[in-house]
């Protein structure tokens, strides 16, 4: 691809705003982004849109049924979107995530250290990869001889992320929601609840 000239790199102050995803089924994805993870509903359009966010943001997350009502979520080797990601700005509400998810039986793929971030993978109920991460201070960041970033991906410990939650917190009941109330369908298989912490904090594959 021709890049059309050369260019300066982009201004630092750029960010990702929000993502925009096809959903099958509009109550079943505000069930689990907003009954579960807890995002906010700033709009909504019918049973084909609505718009979901945190701190008061315009959105976040879009979630539309225009294309998709019904729909399946495509192959897996397919193009199209690997993960979306969730920055969490500290380890305890990142811990409060887990809570959440565990509360409401939501399968998790897998949770790794990546040096310069916690991470937890799981899918939403249309199959979207989904990342709910924190990230470390920069200069706690691994680094090459050269200074260059040296990721890597080992296991990330759950049930120590757990211990971060305040004391008293139940580990099994999300806080100020009720994801089974909030979604009209079923958030994920049945067996899906049955997955333990232990299993999930060895589980790395695929990430």
């Amino acid at each position: 691809m021709n890049s059309g000239g050369n260019f300066n790199s982009i201004a630092p102050g750029v960010s990702i705003g929000h993502v925009h995803l096809k959903v099958a089924d509009l109550e079943r994805a505000l069930g689990f982004y907003c009954g579960v993870l807890g995002f906010e509903l700033t709009q909504r359009f019918g049973t084909q849109a609505a718009f979901v966010s945190s701190g008061g943001y315009h959105h976040h997350i879009g979630l539309n049924t225009w294309e998709s009502r019904g729909g399946s979520p495509p192959p897996p080797n397919a193009t199209g979107l690997y993960h979306l990601a969730i920055l969490y700005p500290t380890r305890a509400l990142l811990a409060d995530a887990l809570r959440r998810l565990l509360a409401a039986g939501i399968e998790i793929d897998g949770a790794a250290d990546h040096g310069v971030s916690e991470a937890i993978y799981l899918r939403d109920p249309d199959g979207n990869g989904v990342e709910l991460y924190r990230d470390r201070p920069k200069e706690q960041w691994p680094r090459t001889p050269d200074g260059g970033l040296a990721m890597f991906t080992h296991p990330l410990d759950l049930e120590k992320l757990l211990t971060e939650l305040p004391n008293g917190a139940s580990r099994t009941t999300p806080a100020d929601t009720d994801a089974a109330s909030f979604a009209k369908t079923p958030l994920s298989p049945p067996a899906a609840a049955k997955q333990s912490v232990e299993k999930v904090a060895a589980d790395v594959s695929r990430r």
